[in-house]
This record gives C-alpha cells, sequence and structure tokens, in this order.
C-alpha cells in the first residue's frame, strides 16, 4: 500500500497554478539583542487589498498568528509572539467580535533565551489572511535556525562567517507553492515521505484514485474570472441619491429660484448670467468634493475604515441621528451660528466676480445644514468602509451634482422656474420622512455598538420589531394618521404620498416573517445577524452530510448521486455570506439537499491527524499537522486553488462536472452553475 502510495503521488503534477494566489510572502531571520538573547523576526509583504491577522484574537474568529515550536535545544521561548507595525483595530460583523491585522506589511517577532553553547530552534509560524472575496487556508512559514552560543558573551554564531545574525531564510507560505517556473522541472510533484519504509501516516489518503489532480478537466470547462469592481458607481449613485435628497428639503428648494433670478437679473448680458449660475453650481461642487478629499486627508483611509465600525463612535453617530431626528419632526431648529453664515455672506456682497460667486455657494452649504449635514454624515460613514483613499470624494461629487443641477438648468431654461413647485406643506412632509428613515439608521449604528459589547439589547427579532413599529408609523404619518407641529391642517393626500405610504406599510409587513427567522434578504446588510435570532421556525437550509472526503465520496458512490465539494474555513466570512444570502434560496437549497452530496471540508480545522506527515509539494518540504491542512492539501494538489469559500463539482469517481464557483452572491448564477453539473453528471461526462 506504502509502494502504491508513494507511486500515485509521484504523478500528482502541479502543472497549472492558475488559481494559486500568493498575497503574502514572508521572509524570517534570527537576530541577537544581547548576551544571551535572541529574536525571531517574520516581515511579510502583503498585496493591495489583502490583510494578515494579528495575534490572541480569540475564538470563533478569523485564524490569529501564532508561534509555534517542533524542536528546541540550547535555548528557550521567552513570552509571547508579539505583533509590530500599523496594525488595524475594527469590528466584524460577521464574527460578532473586534479584529486587528495588518495591511501592506506586517511583522512578529518571538524573543529567546539562549542558554550557551550550540542551539537549534525548529517549528513555523502560522496565519490568516484574507482580502473581501476569499481567504487562504491556515497557512505556515516553516524555521530552522541552528548555531552556537558562546557562553560568557552570549553572541549567537549562526554561521562561521557571521557571529552575530543567523542566515535570513526567504521563505514562502507553505500553503502557497512555488510556481512552475521556480520549481525544478524534475520536482514538480506532491510526494508523502516518512522514514525508511515510507510515508508516516497513509490515512492522508485513503483512496488514491480520488485524489489524482484534475486541473486541466477544469480548465476545460473554463474558469470563472473576477467580477467587475462597480464600488465606485455605486459610491457614486448612493451621493447622487443622497443630493436629491437634500435638494427637496426646507432648506434648499426655497432657494433655488431666488439664486438663479439673481443670477440673471444682475447682469443685463443673460449670457453672463448664465456663466454665473454655471460657476455657481462648479462653486458647489468643488466646495463638497474638497470636503470629501479633506476627511480622507486628515483621517486617513484606514482610520475612517476602523472609526467606522468602532463601537463608541457608532453609539455617538446613532445619537446624532436621533437629533436631528427630533429636529425634523419639529421639537426643535438645529442651525448653525448666524454670525458664520452672516460673515460670508457679507464677504460675498463686498467683492465681486468668481469669488463673490464661491462665497455664496459656500453661504448655501452654511444655511442648509441642518438639511443635509446628516445626509451627508451617513453618506461619509458608509464610504468609509470601503478603506479607498477617493471614495469620500467620489461620494461627494455625486451629492454635489444632485445639489447643483437645478440651479445650471433653470439659469439655461428660465421659463422652467414658473412651473417649479412652490414652497408649501409637502416638504415638511419630506423632512418628517427623512426623520423617520433617520431613526430607522440609527437603530443600524446602535447594533454594531450592540454587537461589540455583547449587551444583545438589539437581536435581531427586537432590531426587526422596531423598523416594523418604525415604517408603519410612517405610512400612516403619510396617510395624515399621525400629525407633527409644522404639517398643514389640509387632511387631503395626494396620489404620490399615498404611494409612498404604501410602499412605507409593505415593506413593515414584509419584515414580519423576520421575527420568526425568515432570511429577509432586502434588510441583510442592515439587520444583526441571524446567529442572534433567538425564536427561528425557519428550516431551509443548508447541511452537510459529510466532513471528510473519502467516507463523503464513498456514500456518493453507494447511492449514485454526484458530489458537491465546499471548501471553507470557520474564518472564512465570505463562505458565510454565501450559506446566508445564496444557499438559503429555496431552489438552490433544494438542489444542494436532494441531487448533491454536499461535503463541507474546513482548511482550519485544528483537529491533529494520527501522526504528522511530510509531503513534498512542487520540489519543497511540507508537513500536514492538522485535519485542515489536509483538505488544504487536497483541494491544492488535486483543483490548483487555495482560496475559499470554493466550490467544486465531482462525480463518483473525482472528476469534475462543471468549472469551479467562488464568491458571487448571484442566485441564478449559481443554479445554472449546480444544474450545469447535474447535466454532465447525467451524461456521463
Amino acid at each position: 500500500m506504502k509502494k502504491i502510495l508513494s507511486i500515485c503521488l509521484l504523478l500528482i503534477a502541479v502543472v497549472a497554478q492558475a488559481q494559486i494566489q500568493e498575497p503574502v510572502k514572508f521572509k524570517s531571520e534570527l537576530k541577537t539583542l544581547s548576551a544571551g538573547e535572541a529574536e525571531i523576526v517574520f516581515t511579510a509583504a502583503i498585496d493591495k487589498g489583502w490583510h494578515v491577522y494579528s495575534t490572541d484574537l480569540g475564538d470563533g474568529g478569523p485564524i490569529s498568528a501564532t508561534f509555534n515550536v517542533e524542536k528546541i535545544s540550547g535555548a528557550t521561548v521567552v513570552g509571547k509572539l508579539q505583533p509590530k507595525g500599523k496594525e488595524i483595530a475594527s469590528y466584524d460583523k460577521l464574527f460578532e467580535m473586534n479584529v486587528r491585522y495588518f495591511e501592506s506589511t506586517a511583522q512578529f517577532v518571538q524573543k529567546l533565551k539562549l542558554t550557551g553553547g550550540d542551539y537549534q530552534v525548529q517549528g513555523f509560524l502560522e496565519f490568516g489572511a484574507c482580502n473581501d472575496e476569499n481567504c487562504l487556508p491556515p497557512t505556515q512559514v516553516e524555521f530552522d535556525f541552528t548555531g552556537k552560543a558562546e557562553a560568557a558573551k552570549g553572541a549567537v554564531a549562526a554561521t562561521p562567517a557571521d557571529k552575530t545574525t543567523a542566515p535570513v531564510a526567504e521563505t514562502k507560505p507553505e500553503d502557497q507553492p512555488a510556481t512552475q517556473a521556480e520549481a525544478p522541472a524534475d520536482a514538480a510533484s506532491a510526494t508523502v515521505i516518512g522514514g525508511a519504509d515510507g510515508p508516516t501516516n497513509v490515512d492522508v489518503m485513503e483512496n488514491i484514485d480520488l485524489w489524482k489532480p484534475v486541473i486541466s478537466d477544469l480548465q476545460s470547462f473554463g474558469e470563472t474570472t473576477s467580477q467587475e469592481d462597480m464600488s465606485w458607481f455605486y459610491i457614486f449613485i448612493t451621493g447622487f441619491l443622497g443630493g436629491l435628497l437634500a435638494l427637496f428639503t426646507p432648506c434648499v428648494w426655497p432657494i433655488i429660484p431666488m439664486t438663479v433670478s439673481f443670477f440673471l437679473k444682475r447682469s443685463k448680458d443673460k449670457k453672463k448670467g448664465i456663466r454665473d449660475a454655471w460657476t455657481y453650481g462648479a462653486s458647489i461642487v468643488v466646495i463638497y468634493v474638497t470636503l470629501g478629499l479633506a476627511i480622507t486627508l486628515i483621517f486617513g483611509a484606514s482610520a475612517l475604515n476602523a472609526l467606522s465600525t468602532n463601537a463608541v463612535f457608532n453609539i455617538l453617530f446613532c445619537l446624532m441621528l436621533v437629533v436631528f431626528a427630533a429636529s425634523f419632526f419639529g421639537a426643535f431648529e438645529l442651525t448653525l451660528p448666524s454670525k458664520w453664515s452672516n460673515a460670508v455672506d457679507s464677504k460675498a456682497e463686498a467683492t465681486s466676480g468668481l469669488l463673490s460667486i464661491f462665497l455664496m455657494a459656500f453661504t448655501l452649504s452654511l444655511v442648509s445644514f441642518s438639511c443635509t449635514g446628516p445626509i451627508i454624515g451617513f453618506l461619509l460613514v458608509q464610504v468609509s468602509t470601503t478603506g479607498s483613499v477617493v471614495a469620500p470624494a467620489i461620494g461627494m461629487l455625486g451629492f454635489a451634482i444632485a445639489l447643483a443641477l437645478p440651479f445650471t438648468l433653470f439659469a439655461l431654461f428660465p421659463s422652467w422656474l414658473k412651473s417649479m413647485p412652490k414652497s408649501g406643506g409637502w416638504m415638511n412632509v419630506i423632512k418628517v420622512t427623512l426623520g423617520f428613515l433617520e431613526l430607522a439608521f440609527a437603530l443600524k449604528f446602535l447594533s454594531v455598538a450592540d454587537l461589540a459589547y455583547g449587551w444583545r439589547i438589539l437581536d435581531r427579532e427586537t432590531f426587526l420589531a422596531l423598523w416594523i413599529v418604525l415604517f408603519a408609523l410612517l405610512g400612516f404619518y403619510l396617510l395624515g394618521k399621525i400629525k407633527f407641529p409644522h404639517d398643514d391642517d389640509d387632511t387631503k393626500v395626494g396620489v404620490g404620498r399615498f404611494f409612498m405610504a404604501l410602499f412605507s406599510l409593505a415593506f413593515a409587513v414584509y419584515m414580519v416573517p423576520g421575527l420568526w427567522g425568515a432570511p429577509l434578504k432586502a434588510v441583510s446588510a442592515f439587520a444583526p445577524p441571524m446567529q442572534t435570532q433567538d425564536f427561528n421556525l425557519y428550516n431551509n437550509e443548508v447541511h452537510a452530510k459529510f466532513d471528510d472526503y473519502d467516507l463523503g465520496m464513498e456514500y456518493a458512490r453507494q447511492h449514485g448521486k454526484p458530489v458537491m465539494l465546499d471548501f471553507t474555513g470557520y474564518g472564512c466570512v465570505n463562505c458565510r455570506k454565501m450559506e446566508l444570502a445564496v444557499w438559503t434560496d429555496s431552489k438552490v437549497s433544494d438542489i444542494i439537499n436532494n441531487d448533491y452530496v454536499l461535503i463541507t471540508l474546513y482548511v482550519d480545522n485544528k483537529t491533529p491527524l494520527t501522526e504528522p506527515v511530510k509531503v513534498v509539494e512542487n520540489g519543497r518540504e511540507r508537513t500536514l499537522r492538522t485535519v485542515g491542512d489536509k483538505w488544504s492539501y487536497l483541494q491544492r494538489v488535486k483543483f490548483g486553488a487555495n482560496a475559499q469559500p470554493f466550490y467544486v463539482l465531482i462525480n463518483n469517481e473525482g472528476r469534475p462536472l462543471n468549472k469551479s464557483y467562488s464568491y458571487d452572491e448571484d442566485i441564478p448564477k449559481y443554479i445554472e452553475f449546480l444544474q450545469t453539473g447535474l447535466e454532465n453528471y447525467k451524461k456521463g461526462k
């Protein structure tokens, strides 16, 4: 059996590395601090968009960085592994815990005490890395330092040529094999090695045929391409819609005809009046885009990202939205000090030309603050989570264009001013509606803090109950059943207002089943995670039949069914997103539960193997120590991939039935992926 295993594994050539990702490269070195003291320093270069998690994150979260010793003599470990550098702390909604991680670069340091004489320190650093779409399995950086420490001086003799520092070991993460170009021509293989008699653990591959690589087969189907990044367009549209909302508030709408008429009448030259109106609109754009850039430059993109998920900040922002909502309901008026706007206004009158127009636009920004402030604040908080330097500026660009558009359009077509709706009670309706929406979003920010501190006062059903009440009250208000101080006594309800009420009440009714566990995909981005739901009658969930590859494949052969392999991880954020957003679809769950044998393989499963197994992969030796290592090894050598989530459909013999599928929440696309696999299985392909 051992000879068969060796022969089979020699045939496993990972010749296609199209899906193997190598976003993190580590360098390790041993440094002398003083007599009898040294430290092992691990330095990582991290690709853009990826991050490496720090140490001691706790159970139930992503993979923490850990220092592991396998053999040590002539030295002792002092203290714990210490992270160094710019560490980012933020709250992760999916894990319901605070996490810490590094971007661009990371450094971990482990101190040692050298007892004198010859020494050897052998082991590995294990770390976890993720980006916005997928995660790597627990990845190991092996090290082996030997030398001699002089008892009197404590100097480390790493090599005869260097008595102070051990050789620097340029080490690639063990879960990321060298590319074909880097590997020797005769070493592009994976081989189990052990003692003189062969492998130390034959359980690594119970059925050798099922572990044969199928990378070329997957390529014949065609692999999925990366998704187009539409985030900037989405941010711009969000800002534009926010600007339209601000446009119809009492702080902005009444100013439009007065400002346009002023530009058209101040000059006998109509062209100059139109040009001034265009300049006024452009000034508004410049002011708000400058605001977005200033916020990013002051705080920094990563600081904004951390701030947006900070518990204290979310509580303060929640309170701010409540105060603004009370103001919109008519409890009091929020305005900036009048001397600010008066000072700018007087400067505008004292100057002429472009500066005068710019100061007038700045006056508008100050006067309209009570209406635009909450919208701008909410927009900036949302876009800051992207971590992009230009995101706040893009959001403000959309906001400013929407705000400036009517000034230029009415200047170009003055006759439109006559058909412009007059200010009246309808504007207060919009203002009160915004107040209800601000209360709803205030709960969203409070929910982040609630999850951070573990108060459990805003579990999912509590959150939904409050939203149901808020949107029901908004519906009744729009129908004229509730009055606020600044509302007109006229009880007539217009057609537009009626449809708004209809939508609000329907939305409230839509959320009611969520109290019993319905997924409510429309509010999944706002509501607390399903795990906080105390009472759940919803049972349309997908559960794996097996968490062992060989056992699951044997079951599939006996029952004549195709297999869906789910390579996942306990610390994989996007794996949970796919399970909640895609697998809960009735058609998806029906196909997986009834037509496939689902085998879920956790690549970060820490259960130790019976014995550690050494393998040679692409000419490099590594050790499989845990069940997670085993499944990660399977994913790499058989399918040529190392990121999660990763879904692949195979037949009873381990041959693929379709191209693989990664993170993409497009349900119709996922259904097509599953159905194509079934069709190919029936054809016997």
